[in-house]
């Protein structure tokens, strides 16, 4: 199931493609791209992985940019 995520205080496209690749490699996410110019990281996982992959994905943004978070749950 792919989900679409708001990233808020995302500053810097470099730190972005760190983030990425980070993500991308988390046990179980199949593909994972983050859009800089929308503020928006789109996850493809299975759906039963979400609720652990959502607090880890967070830690890695804030690892890269510690004012970077994911915004209220997937967005629309």
């Amino acid at each position: 199931m792919k989900r679409i995520f708001k990233l808020e205080n995302l500053g810097c496209a470099h730190c972005a493609a760190k983030m990425e690749r980070a993500i991308a490699k988390l046990a179980g996410v199949q593909e994972a791209s983050i859009n800089f110019m929308t503020q928006k990281l789109i996850v493809e996982a299975d759906e039963a992985l979400f609720p652990s992959l959502i607090p880890e994905m967070d830690r890695i943004c804030r690892k890269f940019e510690p004012d970077c978070h994911l915004q209220g749950g997937p967005a629309k």
